[in-house]
């Protein structure tokens, strides 16, 4: 008699049952080190952003009007991207106070939720 050489049932099932392990175990650690680069990244263009807007007030006397008017005077290469929420058209924007001449003179995130700290991303 030949003997079919192969894999059971039983073999088979428990090399998914290890599969199926391991990923439980990697899968949550993955999408929380893609939240944690977004965050960094956020992070990072909110700082650039902030410090063009403080430098385009320096040279010019007054905030932009507008965000884009950072990238047309060359104060930053393209427009900010917000990874949270996948855009770079979704900031909210707070203008000058005291009478001051502009339209810009903040921005923030417009994503809902928090980071891992509890500190809501609106208020970074």
């Amino acid at each position: 008699m030949r003997k079919i050489k192969g894999f059971t049932l039983i073999e088979l099932i428990v090399v998914m049952t290890i599969i199926s392990l391991l990923l439980t175990l990697a899968a949550p650690r993955y999408f929380r080190s893609i939240d944690k680069s977004k965050e960094t990244v956020l992070k990072a263009n909110l700082v650039a952003t902030r410090d063009a807007l403080d430098k385009f007030r320096a040279d010019t006397g007054k905030y932009p009007t507008q965000l884009s008017d950072l990238v047309d005077k060359h104060y930053l290469r393209i427009l900010p991207y917000d990874p949270i929420v996948d855009s770079s058209e979704a900031w909210v924007i707070t203008p000058p106070g005291d009478g001051q001449e502009g339209g810009v003179y903040n921005i923030n995130s417009s994503a809902e939720g928090a980071d891992a700290d509890g500190v809501p991303y609106a208020q970074w």
